[in-house]
């Protein structure tokens, strides 16, 4: 790898290796079938030094340009979406991470290693009883005379027992059973014993076979220069990580997306029925426009997230805009998976099938790193509180106002002019989350038109996301609920209800 390459050519170099270890040396349908990859496959995808796009320039790589890192995410997400994510976790829960905060011995000693050779790294915060309530981890830490002892249990990281490094977050002990409340981070270094990491199970995990996941133990003890360095609080720094990350959705997002489309649109036009192919069929026309507008969609958050998710920005208090991005894509992505399949008939229906597998791939990107439920949520809530502050109590009002919806709200204007009120169910919420991240990420759609983007399918998405805020702002207005039965099987068997009598004609 020479990092003075121009970016095509590092690209070509890429996607030329995914092609010989995914079409010409392998099957990438058998090897999707298999929990991991061969190590002779990781190899090739390696030996093109992909995770170079997430590393300064001064410790030999690319320089941690985000374009360069979601064009990368992109292209492997076309081929394979657990591979992706797989470079997403190095970029955005390692190598970012620890560019951006780690001593600078640290960083000499650990970036330079990512160019060079097969190495990897990750993220853990999860654990066995705090999943997304992170702040009340159990993970501690003490200091010693040579650094710091952390103890404790996390699960669910992607990478386990794959990844040589490891960023683990844990809370300072206080003596007493007390715990800080903020949260620290340090690297380990898998290949030395004080700091090696027990994986006491591999979990079965659905789709992703990629991906080891599992159970970890951490009993380590690492040097002081390991401790990441926050410019203000743990609690922020973790903060700006995850809102990084979630910018990067987008990237895995593109590349999925996209191959879901040419994908339908392939099977669609030589499928033939009767007279003609499936496209003649308005409903499939229409289908297909649903994953041409996820197309549209995410190549508005690629543009604004090359712009602003930098690690030279700090993204703590960027929660608004990196929750849209990656609750709504990650939507995208299971919809556009489903209707690629749904075209595609029963062929598509075999985990052998891309779109059988993005199915299951794609589902727990709306769960892991906030489940899209929460991240709804938490959009609604940040939304009314800016709302409150400001004494504005109609949501089109506020949209005309707000910096990041005045282009896109004018769109909507027909179905924004209500107000929330003071109490809102949760179920409420989320609907509210939804609508506020389709008139963020459509705002970004809007930019990327002024600069060029083809307008037929700008056109298209603006109608597609009109039926879905006009859908979402017609439930907020439903008065009354579906509440859960939970004593439910009283007089509830259809089989009391049913007629003896046998049919006699």
């Amino acid at each position: 790898m020479n990092r003075h390459d121009d970016f095509n050519t590092f690209m070509s170099r890429v996607k030329s290796a995914l092609k010989k270890a995914f079409h010409e040396q392998h099957d990438i349908n058998e090897l999707s079938l298999v929990r991991g990859l061969p190590p002779e496959v990781w190899k090739v995808i390696m030996q093109a030094s992909p995770l170079s796009v997430a590393i300064p320039q001064e410790f030999g790589g690319r320089g941690a340009v985000v374009k360069e890192c979601l064009s990368l995410l992109s292209a492997a997400s076309y081929e394979s979406l657990p591979l992706s994510l797989t470079f997403g976790i190095n970029i955005a829960l390692f190598l970012e991470p620890v560019a951006k905060y780690g001593d600078t011995s640290l960083k000499e000693k650990v970036l330079p290693t990512f160019t060079i050779g097969h190495h990897m790294g990750g993220l853990m915060i999860t654990e066995p009883e705090f999943g997304s309530d992170a702040l009340n981890m159990k993970t501690v830490y003490r200091i010693t005379e040579d650094g710091y002892s952390i103890k404790g249990h996390k699960h669910w990281q992607g990478l386990t027992g794959q990844a040589n490094y490891w960023l683990v977050a844990a809370r300072k002990d206080l003596g007493n059973g007390e715990l800080a409340r903020d949260v620290d981070f340090f690297m380990t270094d898998n290949s030395i014993r004080q700091q090696h990491i027990e994986v006491e199970s591999i979990y079965s995990n659905l789709g992703l076979y990629m991906i080891p996941y599992g159970l970890n133990k951490i009993d380590v003890e690492v040097p002081g220069n390991h401790k990441l360095q926050p410019e203000s609080t743990g609690i922020k720094m973790m903060l700006d990580i995850l809102h990084r990350s979630r910018m990067q959705f987008p990237g895995m997002g593109m590349g999925f997306i996209k191959r879901m489309l040419d994908e339908a649109l392939f099977h669609c036009t030589n499928r033939v029925v009767g007279a003609g192919n499936l496209l003649m069929l308005d409903s499939v026309q229409f289908q297909l426009s649903r994953i041409q507008t996820a197309y549209t969609l995410c190549s508005g958050m690629c543009a604004r997230s090359s712009e602003i998710s930098g690690i030279a920005n700090n993204l703590a208090m960027e929660g608004l805009e990196a929750n849209s991005m990656k609750a709504l894509v990650t939507d995208l992505m299971q919809e556009s998976a489903q209707l690629c399949l749904q075209v595609s008939g029963a062929n598509g229906y075999r985990i052998s099938h891309i779109a059988g597998r993005g199915i299951v791939d794609s589902r727990p990107f709306q769960i892991f790193e906030g489940s899209n439920e929460m991240l709804y949520t938490q959009i609604a809530e940040m939304v009314l509180k800016q709302m409150k502050r400001q004494k504005e109590t109609n949501l089109y009002t506020f949209f005309s106002g707000f910096d990041r919806t005045q282009q896109s709200a004018p769109r909507f204007k027909e179905y924004l002019g209500f107000e929330p009120g003071a109490i809102i169910p949760q179920r409420k919420l989320v609907d509210l989350g939804k609508i506020v991240a389709r008139v963020i990420c459509v705002e970004y759609v809007l930019e990327v038109a002024g600069k060029g983007f083809r307008k037929d399918l700008v056109e298209s998405c603006l109608f597609n996301m009109k039926m879905d805020i006009a859908h979402l702002a017609s439930n907020f207005s439903l008065n009354g609920r579906a509440d859960l039965i939970a004593e439910y099987e009283a007089k509830s068997d259809w089989t009391d209800f049913a007629s003896d009598t046998a049919f006699h004609k």
